[in-house]
């Protein structure tokens, strides 16, 4: 998170930046405009319509209204003349917010943009009495600051891009123009931050994903549903191959569920009191609702009592890629990183409460050992607590929350990674641990997640048999180490940019002959290289021969462009001494290798799941 100094550079930019708009389009109308973790943003009805082109053009206009260092004056106004005020500059976005205030003492916003304020905290169940608004020039704007001392203090800003957002989220509201700009106290910071977003835009797996064949969204099957084409489904093996393997250690058992469930069963685990909004749609069969289910949990609770426990079986460990369905918001929907149907890489630990710490530690150091191999190393844990003011949110146990987050934090401690906690966010059943991961361009996400669940146990019945003939209950670890398939091949193609260590891609050896004569024998070498057994996803080296008319180098440029790790030439003389040319990706390690040393190197390669190419 930015500092807080420049969160009020920012916040004081945005203001900027609408005062700007309120001068070359008299009629704006704005919305709110808070700083985020990379800059700012203005929601704002306007007419006509901004385009890219007109983004030069506000930002010219800030940089003339900065050079006026205009101090920000701050005055505070009772509520009523606050809503006369706005209704009369033909604001209707800041009159229904502080209509809001006066009637219930808050807005939906105010936790997630810090923009709207009262003086005085302790009236926000009553209805807020006064307001405070913030003058730069000619704009005045409901606020609750801090803001620099004048516009001369924001000397580094660049307007990014617009976007439309609906109104307070709801699609039944106006449709406004979300602009977005980024602020830092010095040229050189921002400098660089406008050269981590150009690079952002060449590793986007929305474009490498087309540039490489790798997914595609169809309108005919609906938005946020991916189709996996045959690369991008080798991605995917791979990543299963690897979670089944370390799993295995581990002795986790394989199972497969259904993708729906009886609607019973989700008022049973609480999803339809607690969670419905995400859910789809129920199926009505047979005079009987049938639900897509939105996690694997329910479906393996019912493994589990599929046969009489005892202590001799815990911990017990079962893992399953399920696929589940979520009816995100269109609005939020973004490639790979957010769809409605996922495959997870889903298990449950089912354990007895002294097993419960060791078994979560155990699942944070898997956690950690898959990010090493994808060479991850930026990465830490965000423990998320129940608000405990706002147990209607949450299962109201207080004693069982209590308990399940001492055992937590107790492993994380032990586990010797970097964690912080952020109070309000845990699931309902029971705390939660996300992994956040950062991209080689300084973008965090939310990749994975642990959960202790003592919520399961009591709806489910979940019990075993104790040493001494009782029925004891068991505590309920979810995790999926790495996360779903979408969201983590997602990350794994902006991480790599595309260019996947020979384990992951999913073409890895690259055959061009030189000429029309050297098909056959190219042709030849690539069925012998798809027979060689490897212990990966596939089984077998990925390759694939360039038969095509093409001019030799263009051969060689076109697989590049496709990021295959190796490409191997062949010609008269590597033919005549059995070997090939072997160019490494980037162009870089060329070199003349009999055919036999480079299987085998590439096997070695392949197996061990090397991040870099041999040279």
């Amino acid at each position: 998170m930015c500092s807080q100094d420049l969160q009020t550079i920012r916040h004081s930019a945005a203001h900027l930046m609408a005062t700007a708009v309120q001068n070359l389009f008299p009629s704006a109308k704005f919305g709110i405009g808070p700083p985020i973790e990379e800059g700012f943003y203005y929601d704002i009805e306007v007419e006509p319509t901004l385009t890219a082109e007109d983004l030069p053009k506000i930002e010219k206009e800030m940089k003339r209204l900065a050079k006026q260092n205009t101090p920000f004056e701050i005055e505070t106004v009772a509520i009523q003349d606050a809503i006369a005020r706005m209704q009369a500059s033909n604001q209707p976005y800041k009159v229904e917010l502080l209509k809001l205030l006066r009637d219930k003492g808050t807005t939906t916003f105010e936790k997630e943009t810090n923009d709207v304020t009262f003086p005085d905290q302790n009236v926000e169940k009553e209805g807020a009495s006064e307001v405070t608004f913030y003058r730069n020039g000619n704009f005045v704007d409901l606020c609750r600051g801090p803001h620099v001392k004048n516009t001369g203090a924001i000397q580094h800003f660049k307007l990014t891009n617009l976007a439309g957002a609906y109104w307070r989220g709801d699609v039944t509201r106006p449709q406004l123009q979300r602009l977005y700009g980024t602020a830092f106290k010095s040229r050189d910071a921002l400098k660089q931050h406008l050269a981590d977003l150009e690079e952002r835009k060449k590793r986007d797996h929305r474009r490498l994903g087309t540039d490489l064949d790798l997914f595609h969204f169809s309108p005919s099957v609906g938005s946020g549903l991916p189709i996996w084409l045959p690369k991008g489904n080798i991605l995917r093996q791979e990543i299963e191959f690897l979670a089944k393997e370390y799993e295995h250690r581990e002795d986790y058992q394989r199972v497969t569920t259904p993708i729906l469930a009886k609607e019973d069963m989700y008022h049973r685990s609480g999803h339809l009191p607690y969670y419905s909004e995400d859910m789809y749609s129920p199926i009505e069969i047979e005079n009987t609702r049938f639900y897509l289910r939105p996690m694997n949990c329910p479906h393996h609770h019912e493994v589990y009592l599929a046969r009489p426990r005892s202590y001799r079986d815990l911990p017990f460990r079962i893992a399953e890629y399920g696929d589940v369905f979520r009816y995100e918001a269109s609005g939020g929907l973004s490639g790979l990183m957010r769809t409605r149907g996922f495959c997870q890489n889903d298990a449950h630990i089912y354990c007895a409460f002294d097993q419960a710490e060791e078994e979560f530690l155990k699942v944070m150091h898997l956690h950690a050992t898959f990010y090493k191999l994808m060479g991850i190393e930026r990465f830490y844990m965000r423990l998320s607590l129940p608000d405990m003011t706002r147990l209607d949110k949450y299962v109201n146990q207080p004693d069982a929350w209590i308990e399940a987050l001492r055992i937590i934090k107790s492993a994380m401690d032990k586990s010797g990674l970097d964690y912080v906690e952020a109070e309000g966010e845990a699931a309902f059943y029971g705390p939660k641990v996300d992994f956040m991961i950062r991209s080689i361009t300084g973008v965090e996400y939310a990749i994975s997640t642990n959960q202790l669940d003592f919520l399961a146990t009591q709806r489910f019945n979940l019990n075993y048999t104790g040493p001494d003939g009782t029925e004891q209950p068991v505590y309920v670890i979810h995790r999926a180490p790495l996360g779903s398939h979408e969201r983590f091949v997602a990350f794994l193609i902006e991480h790599f940019g595309g260019a996947f260590p020979t384990w992951l891609a999913p073409v890895q050896v690259q055959i061009v002959p030189i000429a029309d004569r050297h098909i056959e024998h190219a042709k030849a070498l690539c069925r012998q290289l798809k027979g060689t057994r490897v212990c990966s996803g596939t089984g077998y080296i990925r390759a694939e021969t360039d038969a095509s008319g093409e001019r030799m180098q263009k051969k060689i440029r076109l697989a590049e462009t496709q990021k295959i790790p190796y490409v191997l030439v062949i010609g008269d003389k590597e033919i005549e001494a059995g070997t090939v040319s072997v160019r490494t990706r980037g162009g870089h390690g060329q070199r003349t290798q009999l055919v036999t040393d480079f299987i085998a190197g590439l096997v070695a390669e392949i197996s061990e799941r090397r991040l870099d190419l041999s040279a």
